[in-house]
C-alpha cells in the first residue's frame, strides 16, 4: 500500500479563498474583518510568522493590525495594549506570538484577551468550552488537523485515535476535538509505557512530538491515516515527526512535511476571526 497525499497547502488555499469571497460580502455590509498581531521581541521565527500571519490578512481582504514592542517590554506595557485592543470596534481577533520574553507570563496575557478576541482558541474560557462541547474558538492548528482528516472522507466515528503529545497547543485540544468526533481517543506523552504498542493500534494517529522521524514505519498500523504535526529543522531540510517515505508504505493517508498542516494554521486563523466579523451582522 501507498498512502495517498493529504495536501494542506491545497485545502489551506481552498479555505483561503473562501474566507476572501466571504469577507468581501461582509465589506459590503460595512464591516471589515480585524486581525491585532502583537509581537515582543525580535526572535527570528516569530518575525516570519507574523509576518506570514500579516500577508493573510492582506490576500485576504482583512485589516491588519501589527504592533511590535521591545525585548525589554513590561507585562505591564503588554496588558496596557492588549486592554486598548479588548476595546476596539475595529479589531475582532487578537493574537499575541509567542513565545513570550522571559519577565512575561503567557499564561496571563493570554488570559487577558477577551474570549470573543481569541482567535487562537487558547483563552481559558475557549478551552473549557472545548471540553464541554460548547461552541468556541477553537485553537488554529488542531481545527486544522480536523479538517485534514474530514478531507480524506474517512469516519472518525468508532476509530482507534493515538494523539502522540499532549501540548495545550496541539496535543490536548485536538484529543477533545477527536473525541467529540466519537473517535476512541489514547493520549500517549514521554511518560507512556510501551508507546509503540499504543501507536501500532491506532486507525488515526497524530504525532505532535517535536523529535524527527520519531514514528518509524514499524509503529504505524497497516491502513491508518498519519497527521504529522512535527517540523523539524535538520541539516537536509525540514522533516516531520514521522519517518515519512517508509511510513507511507504502510498508510492509507498521510500528511508531507512540509506542506501537510503548517499552511493550515494561518487559513484556521483567518477562518476563526471572520467568524468573530460575522456576528456583527443583524
Amino acid at each position: 500500500m501507498t498512502a495517498k497525499i493529504i495536501d494542506g497547502k491545497k485545502i489551506a488555499a481552498e479555505i483561503r479563498a473562501s474566507v476572501k469571497r466571504e469577507t468581501a460580502l461582509l465589506k459590503e455590509k460595512g464591516i471589515t474583518p480585524g486581525l491585532a498581531v502583537v509581537l515582543v521581541g525580535d526572535d527570528p521565527a516569530s518575525k516570519v510568522y507574523v509576518g506570514q500571519k500579516e500577508k493573510g490578512c492582506l490576500e485576504a481582504g482583512f485589516a491588519s493590525f501589527l504592533h511590535k514592542l521591545p525585548g525589554t517590554a513590561t507585562q505591564k506595557e503588554l496588558l496596557a495594549l492588549i486592554d486598548q485592543l479588548n476595546g476596539d470596534g475595529a479589531v475582532h481577533g487578537i493574537l499575541v506570538q509567542l513565545p513570550l520574553p522571559p519577565q512575561i507570563d503567557p499564561d496571563t496575557i493570554l488570559a487577558a484577551i477577551k474570549p470573543e478576541k481569541d482567535v487562537d482558541g487558547f483563552h481559558p474560557v475557549n478551552m473549557g468550552r472545548l471540553v464541554a462541547g460548547l461552541p468556541a474558538s477553537e485553537p488554529c492548528t488542531p481545527k486544522g488537523i480536523m479538517r485534514l482528516l474530514k478531507s480524506t472522507g474517512i469516519p472518525l466515528a468508532g476509530k482507534n485515535a493515538v494523539v502522540v503529545g499532549r501540548s495545550n497547543i496541539v496535543g490536548k485540544p485536538v484529543a477533545l476535538m477527536l473525541l467529540a468526533e466519537s473517535a476512541t481517543v489514547t493520549v500517549c506523552h514521554s511518560k507512556t509505557e510501551d508507546l509503540a504498542g499504543h501507536v501500532r493500534r491506532a486507525d488515526i494517529l497524530v504525532a505532535a512530538v517535536g523529535r524527527p522521524r520519531f514514528i518509524t514505519a514499524d509503529m504505524v498500523k497497516e491502513g491508518a491515516v498519519v497527521i504529522d504535526v512535527g517540523i523539524n529543522r535538520l541539516d537536509e531540510g525540514l522533516v516531520g515527526d514521522v519517518d515519512f517515505g517508509p511510513a507511507s508504505e504502510k498508510a492509507s493517508w498521510i500528511t508531507p512535511v512540509p506542506g501537510g498542516v503548517g499552511p493550515m494554521t494561518i487559513a484556521m486563523l483567518l477562518e476563526n476571526t471572520l467568524e468573530q466579523a460575522k456576528k456583527l451582522v443583524k
